[in-house]
């Protein structure tokens, strides 16, 4: 990377790029790490983790070109945090009888004080997907307490966003009451316990795998499934699903 960023003899993509400009290639790299690893595709994780990891290594050359810090700064540093966030491990702490999640989160609330959190929901990233993001930012308003004690509160409170988008005229109120029911759909989903960004993604697999299975049967009968109605779509969905396999009982 330090051939590639020389201002005399290396790549001009690459002597260009900044911590602002390549952020989208970083993100989008971890992106296709976590692809690969839906797909239990080990060989494809390999070269995934190689390209998460030339980003690394691309931000830490910008920053030491800046005179910030290196990358063997950056591996120093998590190394310094993972003995830190494991004492009980590294340093032979007592866990005080807390519960693994309960110590690991009371670390992190530590660190994030230290470097100047004044709020729960202070240094929840705003770069995180919004779904992500939403879950996230409930997560932490319910250690500090505000949270629906069982699933029927925000049950009731999806239905009340529902109803609401259902009621707004303008497209800047339908805006913000569509953003109001997801974050309460989100809410709902985190209540029984299932992480909303893994349960949409597997929705997405799902609805993708059967729409193509329906323009695979359209083709097979001479059929242009774009052309049909959208009984005969409906059809042939319900023709899809019920020819998958049962889920046992």
């Amino acid at each position: 990377m330090a051939r590639l960023r020389d201002p005399q003899r290396g790549c001009e993509w690459d002597v260009a790029q900044t911590f602002a400009t390549i952020a989208p290639y970083t993100i989008e790299e971890a992106y296709e790490v976590a692809d690969a690893i839906a797909r239990e595709d080990i060989a494809a994780l390999k070269d995934e983790l190689g390209d998460l990891l030339l980003q690394v290594v691309f931000h830490a050359r910008i920053a030491e070109e800046a005179g910030h810090f290196t990358f063997a700064d950056v591996a120093a540093a998590i190394s310094d945090k993972m003995e830190a966030r494991h004492p009980q491990i590294f340093a032979d702490s007592p866990d005080g009888g807390q519960s693994l999640e309960t110590r690991w989160e009371q670390l992190k609330a530590d660190e994030r004080s230290a470097m100047g959190a004044l709020g729960a929901l202070d240094g929840v990233a705003l770069a995180l997907p919004a779904l992500l993001r939403a879950e996230k930012l409930q997560k932490r308003a319910a250690r500090v307490g505000f949270d629906w004690p069982d699933v029927q509160g925000p049950a009731a409170k999806l239905a009340e966003e529902v109803y609401e988008l259902a009621q707004a005229e303008t497209a800047e109120d339908q805006t913000e009451e569509a953003g109001d029911m997801l974050f309460a759909a989100v809410n709902l989903v985190r209540a029984y316990g299932i992480p909303a960004e893994d349960a949409l993604r597997a929705a997405n697999s799902k609805f993708e795998r059967r729409f193509k299975a329906m323009e695979a049967i359209a083709v097979s009968r001479g059929q242009d499934f774009a052309m049909l109605s959208l009984d005969q779509q409906e059809s042939l969905w319900t023709e899809v699903k019920t020819s998958e396999p049962r889920k046992p009982t």
